[in-house]
């Protein structure tokens, strides 16, 4: 029976190619990078937008007192990280589903998929409860600084409602992504950051309420723009693929689970890197210094990595909706591009930041010891920077192909068993501290992406649009737009 699906999907495909208009390859280009910004542009400023209310938060948290920087860095970089990653990683199988059944036109499913989405990720989240309440004896289990330990069990618990609030964000912002639908994500984004400044400044200069103003402002600026994308679904934004909550969003979980498993420990795997560096160097000489320095150098790399994030979400979009559509030719040329793209401008960013060196150390710390010691990791920022201009979309391709598994391998044996192995000899063993711990962490972030790169080129895209399109028919449910089990 599945022989007798595989030839007539090969048949289809190859109708699809058969059909594709032949264009010149100034046309051909100019169509995919339209096609490719629409995703990416508004991908890439909601990203620094919901970053940006981390960093104003590190920021006025950076003025309140070291020690309090200290811990909020090492709460936001390794304990909220943690959490990000899973539930980012997670929610990545939605948008391999998403994605995949958008470009077969079966726009009913989305709404299903985002339900079972909601459901998956909210018990996840729930089993996480325990690391945020236990959050100082844990970091003191580490070898963390007492006092540091302390603070950071107390901003902890101020992230539980942050944590809740990546359920709603993190599958609303795919499935809108999925239908080219970001503008509202990208507007409500813009106005959360507003008010955070403004709420920032007026609970922590202002009226100095310390953390507890901070954490107050912070999870605010995350809920917020949740209840407008939920209200944007369900108020009519999308009416071809959110037909409303239905019993089917329980029906068929396991295949979910699984994919959302595979999705969760792929991109686990690499949030978790940098928060491995972070517990590294707290166990270094001078843990503050080193970690506040560290952290902003982090900060710095991920406001950056904001871009590639957004060429991230339109490899996955694109590659998944030609895989849908069944076009093999297609998705190849939309990697192509992407990718090449990204490097450009990642590598323009390489040349900035590598002369601009520390001077943007002093918007995170008044601590001249912190801004000697960023100005020294300058050069590692730098090379970071060019790194991620291909990685990110190298994963983003693995994300909309739906090799999740395959690459939650490829980044055990290099991160795990290459970069923090070589990472710890350095900074240990050769004396090289917090530099050559980051060092091993690069090393292995390269391994990585030459691996993805020889899959990437290897890969038969022809098969690969014969598995999404059997992934779309096997998990299909007939729309039943005026079923009684639906309500509107």
């Amino acid at each position: 029976m599945e022989a007798d699906i595989s030839e007539k999907l090969l048949s289809e495909v190859q109708a699809v190619g058969d059909g594709e208009k032949e264009v010149n390859f100034k046309e051909k280009l100019w169509n995919e990078t339209k096609k490719m910004w629409v995703i990416a542009a508004p991908a890439m400023f909601t990203k620094f937008s919901t970053f940006g209310v981390t960093v104003i938060t590190h920021s006025f948290v950076g003025h309140i007192g070291p020690n309090e920087l200290a811990a909020y860095a090492l709460v936001s970089t390794v304990l909220l990280r943690f959490g990000n990653g899973i539930l980012m990683g997670m929610a990545s199988g939605l948008e391999t589903l998403c994605g995949q059944s958008y470009g077969a036109k079966q726009y009913h499913m989305l709404g299903i998929y985002l339900q079972r989405s909601w459901i998956v990720l909210t018990v996840t989240t729930t089993l996480l409860l325990p690391l945020y309440i236990f959050t100082t004896p844990i970091l003191k289990a580490l070898g963390q600084n007492e006092e540091i330990a302390k603070e950071a069990g107390l901003i902890s618990l101020w992230l539980i409602p942050v944590t809740y609030s990546f359920v709603a964000s993190y599958t609303c912002q795919m499935f809108l992504q999925a239908q080219s639908k970001n503008k509202i994500i990208t507007y409500l984004a813009a106005c959360t950051l507003a008010i955070h400044i403004s709420l920032s400044w007026l609970l922590t200069v202002k009226f100095k309420f310390g953390i507890t103003g901070a954490m107050i402002s912070t999870i605010l600026a995350y809920w917020l723009p949740n209840v407008g994308q939920l209200m944007f679904v369900m108020c009519g934004g999308c009416k071809e693929t959110w037909k409303g909550f239905t019993c089917l969003a329980f029906k068929d979980l396991w295949p979910v689970i699984k994919l959302s498993l595979s999705s969760g420990a792929m991109l686990c795997l690499e949030f978790w890197y940098n928060s491995i560096l972070v517990l590294i160097t707290g166990n270094l000489k001078n843990a503050m210094v080193q970690i506040g320095a560290l952290s902003i150098c982090l900060n710095i790399n991920a406001w950056e990595m904001m871009i590639s994030l957004g060429f991230l979400a339109a490899a996955c979009v694109r590659v998944s909706n030609e895989l849908g559509r069944g076009s093999a030719k297609a998705a190849r040329f939309s990697i192509w591009n992407t990718a090449t793209t990204s490097f450009v401008i990642g590598f323009i960013l390489f040349l900035f930041f590598l002369f601009l060196r520390g001077r943007l150390s002093y918007l995170f710390t008044d601590s001249p010891d912190v801004a000697k010691e960023v100005e020294k990791l300058s050069p590692l920022l730098a090379f970071s920077i060019l790194m991620n201009s291909i990685q990110p979309v190298l994963s983003g391709v693995a994300v909309g192909a739906g090799w999740q598994s395959i690459v939650a391998y490829v980044n055990i044996g290099c991160y795990y068993l290459v970069g923090i192995p070589v990472g710890v000899v350095l900074g240990y063993v050769f004396k090289l501290q917090v530099k050559g711990v980051w060092v091993g962490m690069i090393f292995g972030t390269l391994v990585q992406t030459i691996v993805l790169l020889i899959i990437t080129l290897k890969t038969d895209w022809n098969k690969q649009v014969l598995i999404a399109q059997l992934r779309v028919k096997r998990w299909l449910v007939e729309d039943k737009t005026n079923d009684d089990s639906q309500t509107a």
